[in-house]
């Protein structure tokens, strides 16, 4: 697909590196993450500084070419949607049978190098966490992304299990899928980002 043009940077971008907006039935200006709404479509670096000046300048009315309505809080309403879009990704890898669970197991296919994702619950136990970031340091192969982001609750309702503290998920297509959520939804985050890429 071509580069498209932000509308409030005016720089060109792959639409991998935009977000999408268009104007609903309604009037009211609502982000398309897939790029697949009908309609003329307004595209907005994906950062959320750029999102929130875009809702600053009412630069959403003039590229739509009409008045819209746009709500006070649209960078955050994007920020939830990527965030909820990245566990989504990781509960359909669940279901492809690619992610493994458990500290004993995680850290053992870490150290294999057989992982693409490892995830550490944010309020999980310090010393775990610590262990898992040296066996994600260990893997043999290109390590994996050592994200730590979400809490125990997020990654058990993604997952389908109670609370899940360390969850990895295994090298391939789906693993592709959320690295792609996960870089979207850590980009758009101002100041950090949710995982830490081992050196």
């Amino acid at each position: 697909m071509n580069d498209r043009r932000c509308i409030v940077t005016r720089q060109s971008r792959p639409p991998g590196e935009l977000i999408r907006f268009v104007a609903g039935p309604d009037g009211a200006v609502v982000p398309d993450l897939r790029a697949r709404l009908p309609g003329r479509g307004a595209w907005v670096t994906a950062q959320r500084q750029t999102v929130e000046r875009a809702v600053r300048s009412n630069a959403f009315s003039r590229a739509l070419k009409r008045d819209v309505a746009v709500a006070r809080d649209l960078a955050e309403m994007v920020e939830h949607l990527l965030r909820e879009r990245t566990l989504a990704a990781l509960g359909l890898a669940a279901r492809a049978g690619a992610v493994v669970t458990g500290f004993t197991k995680v850290d053992r296919a870490a150290r294999r190098g057989d992982l693409a994702v490892v995830l550490t619950a944010s309020d999980g136990a310090a010393d775990g966490r610590r262990k898992i970031a040296a066996a994600v340091s260990a893997a043999p192969r290109a390590r994996p992304t050592h994200v730590s982001g979400f809490s125990a609750a997020e990654l058990g309702l993604a997952l389908g299990r109670p609370n899940v503290v360390h969850a990895g998920v295994v090298a391939g297509r789906v693993a592709a899928s959320l690295e792609t959520a996960l870089t979207r939804y850590e980009t758009y985050r101002p100041g950090g980002t949710t995982s830490v890429r081992a050196a």
